[in-house]
């Protein structure tokens, strides 16, 4: 029997172990295709590619993706973003140590600031819809039972 090259697709076409398709990762985020294609064409995720030229991402990209999923909602523009996961990436890489780990930590720091003052923001947006549904309540027709 012959075995596959590392990397390349199985012979039914199914991607290699350990890589999903644009499709498998767009499902496991909860993601549109067309939405994880965008962020690989704007540079934020790591993908390699089939074979016939099919994109196939690993579980890294899965992390970005997952982590773009969380940054979006907040109001992260791609720039942003991208700041974000290089970040992630370099303390990931560095660890606990390395020349620049005492910047690495403040810009964790600043991160989380920003995070907590967008979410703080969200809650506040969500509260205003709360009470926008509270004062429409009374001025919809009583529903049959």
């Amino acid at each position: 029997m012959e075995t596959a090259a590392p990397g390349a697709a199985a012979q039914d076409g199914s991607p290699p172990a350990g890589l999903m398709t644009v499709g498998e990762i767009a499902e496991r985020v909860a993601l549109s295709h067309r939405t994880v294609r965008y962020y690989d064409d704007e540079g934020l995720l790591p993908a390699r590619r089939s074979p016939g030229n099919y994109r196939l991402y690993g579980e890294d990209a899965l992390a970005k993706m997952l982590t773009i999923r969380r940054l979006k909602p907040l109001g992260f523009t791609l720039d942003e973003m991208r700041e974000v996961l290089a970040l992630l990436d370099a303390l990931s890489a560095e660890g606990a140590a390395g020349p620049e780990h005492e910047g690495r930590v403040q810009q964790l720091v600043d991160l989380e600031v920003d995070v907590r003052r967008r979410r703080d923001k969200l809650v506040e947006q969500l509260q205003g819809a709360d009470d926008l549904l509270a004062s429409l309540h009374p001025l919809l027709p009583e529903r049959g039972a």
